[in-house]
């Protein structure tokens, strides 16, 4: 058989840590809902086993899957996106160390890494990671990590993450690559150069809208050993049952992505030139200024989108609130449509900072419905400008 590595990415993702039950012969691996296991003898552990905060078997299976499916060779399970990175900042920082983040960043990275660790001593600059001369001129001698997230929530820039790589290495940081958006089906980062990739497995990953998680993946066997140290010791693991949804939904993870992708560049098309909108922001346009570099790093363009009105605030609100199948509800990446006003939602900690949301902008997460269904519920909507 081949070497896990060179596999195709959805038999990676189904076979990857899935071995049968070697008691039972169960195809699907049980759910091990057990806070300790039993030892042979003193300090003489079972299979490595000793207690639920370290060790548990189904968690070592996702895990197995995600470094898999990110060409990683350790990755670490977490029981949010957010506790994911900020187990990975205080393993991998210090008091007086300096990240370079993007302008658009997701809310919620941006409120732990300035409202939480700020004051510990962790400082920040907000840049266009887009624009590798704003990086370059943002790093300073106290840098140690680029963190960037491409697509970028919710505005959808795109950043050659291997020439950032490249930039983040000359100055003798890290590279941190958010692949939420994409999902390692659409994209590895760690193949273009990063070092560290984080995701919130709530999104794609799970895609069923029934799990909260995070991921962190890695080659490096010091960042592993750093990174696992404060998971370990912090705690803020998957449980069991998490972890086993989180791998249901990993396994069809390829199929899933074919489908987002294919509707949301359906609907981007179908938006533009629409009565009312502005712009719409969709990679997988040719007019998108990020769209050769998407063609180039991704193996498609997603099913996210964002869209601007020319109404303003009050467009955007009147179609966020005017939808059936698109729901309004915060998160992204399931297998049904939402609809998100980012301003007042996902993105409410940045307001009045460079972070700022425009308030004429919602973003549409595009499920795996039939695309025509999902072009009328929004066609319905545009009707209300």
């Amino acid at each position: 058989m081949k070497e896990t590595s060179d596999l195709g990415f959805s038999t990676r993702a189904i076979h990857a840590g899935q071995e049968p039950d070697p008691v039972t012969g169960a195809v699907v691996g049980g759910i091990i809902q057990s806070s300790t296991f039993a030892q042979d003898g003193i300090g003489q552990l079972r299979n490595g086993y000793e207690y639920g905060r370290g060790t548990n078997p189904t968690r070592d299976s996702l895990q197995a899957q995600l470094a898999a499916v990110e060409h990683g060779k350790h990755a670490f399970s977490f029981s949010s996106g957010l506790a994911a990175e900020d187990s990975l900042i205080r393993g991998l920082l210090r008091p007086g160390d300096h990240i370079v983040l993007g302008n658009d960043a997701y809310g919620g990275s941006y409120r732990l890494i300035n409202r939480v660790l700020g004051p510990w001593g962790i400082t920040h600059s907000t840049v266009d990671m887009a624009s590798l001369e704003q990086v370059a001129a943002a790093a300073n001698s106290s840098t140690k990590l680029f963190w960037v997230e491409t697509p970028s929530n919710p505005m959808m820039k795109i950043t050659d993450i291997a020439a950032l790589a490249e930039l983040a290495h000359a100055q003798g940081a890290l590279l941190l690559v958010d692949n939420t958006f994409a999902s390692p089906y659409l994209q590895n980062p760690l193949e273009l150069g990063a070092d560290i990739v984080v995701h919130s497995t709530t999104k794609y990953i799970g895609g069923h809208s029934d799990v909260i998680g995070g991921a962190v993946i890695v080659r490096d066997d010091e960042l592993a050993e750093k990174i696992g140290f404060v998971q370990f010791a912090v705690g803020a693991v998957s449980g069991p049952m998490d972890a086993f949804l989180t791998t249901r939904g990993l396994k069809t993870l390829g199929v899933r992505m074919d489908r987002h992708s294919a509707n949301a560049l359906q609907i981007a098309q179908w938006l533009q030139g629409r009565p009312g909108v502005q712009r719409v922001l969709y990679p997988g346009l040719p007019e998108h200024p990020g769209h050769e570099l998407a063609k180039r790093q991704m193996k498609a363009f997603g099913g996210m989108i964002s869209v601007q009105f020319s109404g303003g605030a009050a467009a955007a609100r009147a179609v966020a609130e005017s939808t059936t199948l698109f729901t309004l509800a915060e998160s992204l990446g399931g297998i049904e449509s939402l609809m998100n006003y980012p301003s007042e939602m996902t993105h409410a900690s940045v307001k009045g900072t460079e972070l700022a949301v425009p308030e004429n902008l919602i973003r549409l997460s595009v499920g795996i419905e039939d695309a025509a269904d999902l072009i009328a519920d929004l066609d319905g909507a545009l009707r209300q400008l």
